[in-house]
C-alpha cells in the first residue's frame, strides 16, 4: 500500500509530472540543464526529484559532482503505464536550455588559492 500511495501521490502535482515527461523526452539530464529549462530554483527541483525518484521513476547518476536524471529502466507495469499516459496527455514542455556541457569539475590551481588568500 505504501509504495502505491508513494507513486500515485508523486504523480498528483503538475510539476512533477511535467518534469518526469521532460526527463522521458530528453534525458539523461544533468540538473543544470532541468533547472535552467523549467527556470526553478535549485532547491525545489531537488526536492520534486526527489519525490520521482523515492516513487521510483527516476534513476540518478553521478559524474562527479553532477547528478543526471532519467526515467529508471525497466519499469515495473504500473509506471511504466503511468509514463506512457503522461505521453498520451501532449503536454506542452519548455524548451531543453542544455547547459550541462558547462557544468564541468573546476579544480583549483595554485594561482587560485593564491588570489583567495591575497583578498583576505
Amino acid at each position: 500500500m505504501e509504495d502505491f500511495l508513494s507513486t500515485t501521490g508523486a504523480l498528483y502535482d503538475e510539476t512533477r509530472v511535467r518534469l518526469l515527461a521532460f526527463i522521458d523526452r530528453y534525458g539523461p539530464l544533468c540538473v543544470c540543464d532541468l533547472q535552467e529549462s523549467f527556470g526553478m530554483i535549485q532547491s525545489r527541483l531537488s526536492r520534486h526529484l526527489k519525490i520521482l525518484l523515492d516513487a521510483g521513476f527516476l534513476r540518478v547518476e553521478r559524474r562527479g559532482r553532477w547528478a543526471y536524471y532519467s526515467v529508471r529502466s525497466p519499469l515495473d507495469r504500473f509506471r511504466l503505464y503511468a509514463v506512457e499516459e503522461i505521453r498520451s496527455l501532449g503536454l506542452e514542455l519548455p524548451a531543453l536550455q542544455r547547459v550541462s556541457q558547462s557544468c564541468t569539475i573546476k579544480t583549483k590551481t595554485p594561482h587560485d588559492t593564491q588570489q583567495k588568500k591575497g583578498r583576505s
